[in-house]
């Protein structure tokens, strides 16, 4: 066992402080359903106690203690609703108070949130606008997650900057996050909220919570970012397709974009950017069996997949429009005459394979059915195509991994699962980064393609 050096005085003990201070931090956001209730916020603490190195808190408001439960925000909201029509919120006002109160009373905390309740309830009648009421929610929860903790809780507001456009201020916010943190060994920062330079409240407008947590993580330099949530992690299909599926150990930052894009329920890109720019990676850990290693999230990395793919995500509801036109491929600017046709009438395409003597844009087809006419008849107008035809009805589903690169014949295996399956494959697109293949299908067929895929791919490897 150490002993301390006798000679070890105020100023190393400063140093030490400085040190531990900037070279031993984990940022940990905790969910709504991490936060639900008294007993959800014991799993908290008991997390956080359990690593020094945990020292700066990122909480969300109470979410769902049961399916048929409302969350916090949601009471928000529908109680500042009412206020701003004029009509009497009190009792909706009592109900989220009750929230609160039933949480303080189960953590047995010396804390009265009264007089907070009633300059919210002041702000509703001033019609301080929806932002503010919504982020009451984060913000009380933060005041009691910091007196439970023994924690200094920091206003969102005062530390992360919009610009006057609503645009949310990186640099600026980095500054005033950084400098305020370096003060205090350890902060309760409440997520999904921030403020203009004149105090008005604004929040985010997704993933608000995570974002927070990634803004924290960059200001302080931390070694890793930790977010907590009802889950262990990410799967690699969706779980509402395939039973049970297997979970996702490491991914990297491109792959998780790549399969976000296609539908999948991850973090959203807002929420990865400011730790993706500083190489700080994330952690998907689930409160509720905090043991579980989780899901890791880094810019790179050496370690080989488990499997050849990483994930599989998809959606529905696509169409494509096939042109043709003979010679196509010797004239100079086809493709943007026919992708102009698409920008004149508002419709952004997804994927564009292209023969020979052939074109096919993937589109929305939601967005493209109200339009699909003067579409058409833009085509002719810039292009002049030989015939156009239109397959309605589609889904697209990507194949996600970076172990594909390494390994021969993943194309071959995927059509070989869906020919098996009698899946017909009505496109097939990979990138020169052999990162994904995106296959096409119809909607009839998307289940049992994605089943097809994981079965060639992950339970013939079990």
């Amino acid at each position: 066992m150490f002993k301390q050096n006798p000679h070890y005085g105020v100023a190393d003990r400063q140093q030490s402080a400085l040190t531990w201070r900037f070279d031993m931090n984990k940022v940990v956001k905790f969910g709504g359903s991490s936060l639900a209730s008294a007993e959800q916020f014991k799993k908290v603490e008991t997390i956080i106690r359990a690593d020094r190195e945990r020292r700066f808190v990122v909480p969300s408001a109470p979410g769902k203690r049961s399916s048929d439960d409302t969350k916090v925000t949601d009471m928000l909201y529908a109680c500042y609703e009412l206020a701003e029509k004029g009509q009497d919120f009190t009792g909706q006002l009592q109900a989220i108070k009750n929230r609160y109160l039933e949480i303080i009373s189960g953590l047995s905390l010396d804390l009265s949130l009264e007089e907070e309740f009633q300059t919210i309830e002041q702000n509703f009648r001033n019609k301080a606008g929806a932002d503010y009421a919504a982020s009451r929610g984060e913000y009380l929860n933060g005041i009691i997650m910091a007196q439970y903790l023994g924690f200094e809780f920091v206003d969102a507001a005062e530390v992360i900057r919009f610009k006057e456009d609503g645009e949310y201020d990186p640099e600026l916010t980095n500054k005033l996050m950084r400098a305020r943190l370096s003060t205090v060994e350890s902060a309760v920062v409440p997520g999904f909220y921030g403020a203009y330079e004149d105090g008005t409240v604004k929040t985010f407008s997704r993933g608000g919570s995570d974002i927070t947590g990634s803004i924290v993580a960059r200001a302080i330099k931390a070694n890793v970012y930790e977010n907590w949530t009802d889950v262990s992690g990410f799967l690699i299909a969706d779980p509402r397709i395939i039973y049970k599926p297997e979970g996702i150990e490491t991914i990297t930052y491109r792959e998780l974009r790549e399969l976000a894009y296609m539908g999948a329920s991850v973090l959203h890109e807002d929420a990865i950017f400011p730790v993706r720019s500083e190489g700080i990676p994330i952690n998907i850990r689930n409160t509720n069996a905090p043991n579980d290693n989780g899901t890791w999230i880094v810019e790179s990395t050496c370690q080989k997949s488990k499997y050849v793919i990483t994930g599989i995500a998809g959606k529905r509801g696509f169409c494509a429009v096939n042109i043709e036109k003979e010679m196509m491929n010797s004239e100079i600017g086809f493709g943007r005459k026919v992708l102009q046709a698409f920008e004149e009438n508002g419709i952004s395409f997804e994927h564009v394979p292209s023969g020979i003597d052939t074109m096919t844009v993937f589109v929305h087809q939601d967005e493209f059915m109200h339009k699909e006419q003067k579409v058409v008849s833009g085509i002719h107008r810039l292009a002049d195509p030989d015939a156009i035809d239109i397959e309605a009805d589609l889904a697209l589903i990507a194949v996600v991994g970076r172990g594909m690169k390494s390994t021969r014949g993943t194309a071959g295996r995927i059509f070989s699962a869906l020919a098996h399956a009698n899946v017909n494959v009505k496109m097939i697109d990979q990138g020169s980064s052999e990162l994904n293949i995106i296959i096409g299908v119809a909607n009839a067929d998307f289940e049992t393609a994605i089943k097809a895929i994981y079965d060639i791919f992950v339970l013939a490897q079990l």
